[in-house]
């Protein structure tokens, strides 16, 4: 199974979900939509209540449904991938009208959506962007910082396409490359990176302002470009490949740095990301009249 797993929000309320691209079938994690639908508190309780329900349907003679429902690995809320119960929409539907909740409506509608905007998304990409832009814009991120940040999505495929073409293995390899890249250009590890924002399970690109975000594109971008001149065969000349991109964009923000004044790394995370942009625009704005002072 070709498996794309993707986080889905119904009222705000996170459902893992994965499509399958052979198939052309969401799955979505059984345990989540019992949590909706039923108001539990924690994944704890949600599973409890699903393990009651599956017995009961077993019982009243649905052990097929039991049977055709398969199990995916998901992202869990500690961040590690486990074994989880996933149903498709048609199984879903079954679930759905054993549990009495007045949300059973409105997430049958919400599932048809969801069906009908991939199949959607399959015929025109560009709509692939235009939901994000609108989660984006959910959360509360300025249409600048959005823009940025979908290009900077686009840049990390074209790095991680590059990587694909030099033979670069998917998970550990990646991370440690991207580490890489990024101590060149800000000092620190991504896993250092996320402590100064004071980020656990949360995506880094996600709470980054502005000047950090195009950073990082500015240090994978190069990376990609320099990786497509120099044709690296091992890792450890992909290794340097990147430390390579990321020096750049490195020497990129300390020139940010010294012309402003303001450190572009900061510790503030999405709760304050508007107001930091707003100040470092504002930084950026009136150096020139500092620099005639000086002068």
């Amino acid at each position: 199974m070709a498996q794309n797993d993707k986080i889905q929000l119904f009222e705000d309320k996170r459902i893992r979900t994965a499509w399958d691209e052979e198939k052309e079938e969401w799955y979505f994690s059984v345990v989540d939509v019992v949590a909706v639908l039923t108001d539990q508190p924690d994944a704890r309780h949600a599973s409890t209540y699903w393990a009651v329900l599956k017995k009961r349907l077993n019982n009243e003679g649905a052990g097929q449904l039991l049977t055709n429902c398969k199990q995916l690995k998901m992202t869990a809320s500690d961040g590690r991938k486990r074994l989880t119960d996933v149903a498709d929409t048609e199984q879903l539907l079954r679930i759905i009208q054993s549990i009495p909740s007045p949300k059973a409506e409105p997430f049958k509608l919400w599932l048809a959506q969801v069906g009908r905007e991939r199949i959607e998304e399959t015929i025109d990409p560009e709509l692939t962007i235009e939901r994000a832009l609108e989660t984006y814009l959910k959360k509360g991120y300025t249409r600048e910082w959005i823009n940025q940040r979908l290009q900077a999505i686009q840049v990390r495929k074209e790095l991680t396409d590059e990587w694909d073409a030099r033979g670069v293995q998917k998970g550990v390899e990646y991370a440690i490359l991207t580490d890489e890249i990024s101590r060149a250009w800000s000092g620190m590890s991504t896993r250092q990176y996320k402590n100064l924002k004071g980020l656990k399970k949360e995506n880094l690109r996600d709470n980054m302002t502005t000047l950090e975000l195009v950073l990082n594109m500015l240090a994978e971008a190069t990376t990609t470009e320099i990786s497509k001149q120099k044709s690296p065969e091992t890792f450890s000349e992909n290794l340097a490949v990147a430390r390579e991109g990321g020096e750049a964009a490195g020497i990129a923000r300390k020139a940010v740095e010294e012309r402003t004044g303001v450190p572009v790394i900061t510790s503030k995370n999405a709760a304050q990301l508007n107001q930091i942009v707003t100040e470092l625009l504002e930084g950026a704005a009136t150096s020139p009249e500092k620099q005639d002072k000086k002068r």
